[in-house]
């Protein structure tokens, strides 16, 4: 199995050659809300020039966006889904959309109606669709931009667009933080899940004993795999026995110890955690 790194859509470039320098296999492209007008033809030119013969490989593009209520984000996703192959990858992850402040019920018909038709093109370009599933500070009843971030949505979404070409780009740290077993939800989920964000979460069990989650207590933070809660030899011995073909990208940027110039610092000892342990199973 493969570790990779996310590179973020406003540094791609500067990201690229960091990820090459550290010895990263894959790197998955992260964009925030838009693309800002890149073209992935004179992208791949240059990205190219920075790999040379490193051997680090796209694992995938990653727009996180809201395509329930904005039709250019639509429109920035199916040009992904339709030029993915530009930049060697066949996998893109987005968010499910919601519609904001509304219950994820309200959103589910907007999902069926724009997913359907992305789902299509997929099917058509043979790209696989994960969702990321994060809450974006959204819960059940009042959503932001993503409904996609439990596995009762989850149910709902699969069933109202039933394909093999749309599924989760699953992390951890998000169930962590919902205080859900990662490791139970891998075992029941592992068919829909495309790819895997590497981010771990830490949480207080004091302050959510004292305050519990909903009402203004900072109860959880996200870190690097190996610096919170999950049990990633768990994770990499399920994802391992069940044939798991993608990388782990590690989603940096959100350590509140290794960030700002500690940031390359923390990706690099969680390079260096994942793969001790995925050299271990992978020899057993």
């Amino acid at each position: 199995m493969k570790i990779g790194t996310c590179i973020r859509g406003t540094n791609l470039l500067e990201d690229l050659k960091n990820a090459v320098s550290m010895g990263f296999d894959t790197a998955e492209l992260y964009f925030n809300d838009t693309l800002a007008g890149v073209d992935f033809k004179e992208l791949s030119r240059k990205m190219q020039e920075l790999i040379g013969d490193s051997g680090l490989e796209i694992s995938g593009i990653g727009l996180y966006c809201n395509p329930l209520v904005h039709e250019k984000a639509r429109e920035e996703l199916l040009y992904c889904i339709q030029n993915a192959h530009l930049l060697g990858t066949d996998f893109i992850g987005t968010f499910a959309g919601a519609v904001s402040s509304r219950s994820v019920e309200d959103s589910m018909p907007y999902f069926q109606k724009y997913f359907s038709e992305l789902v299509k093109a997929a099917e058509f370009h043979n790209v696989k669709i994960g969702i990321e599933n994060a809450h974006m500070y959204g819960h059940w009843y009042r959503t932001t931009c993503n409904i996609g971030f439990c596995p009762r949505a989850w149910e709902m979404m699969f069933d109202t667009v039933p394909s093999d070409y749309l599924g989760l780009e699953w992390e951890p740290s998000h169930q962590v933080e919902q205080l859900i077993d990662p490791i139970r939800q891998l075992e029941v989920w592992m068919p829909k899940i495309f790819h895997i964000h590497g981010k771990d979460a830490k949480v207080d069990y004091e302050a959510v004993h004292k305050y519990g989650i909903w009402f203004g207590a900072h109860y959880c933070t996200h870190r690097f795999p190996g610096m919170g809660d999950t049990d990633w030899k768990q994770i990499l011995d399920l994802l391992v026995s069940n044939g798991y073909q993608r990388d782990i990208t590690i989603e940096g940027y959100h350590d509140p110890v290794y960030c700002g110039n500690r940031e390359l610092e923390g990706q690099k000892i969680s390079l260096e955690y994942l793969r001790e342990i995925v050299n271990a199973i992978e020899n057993q």
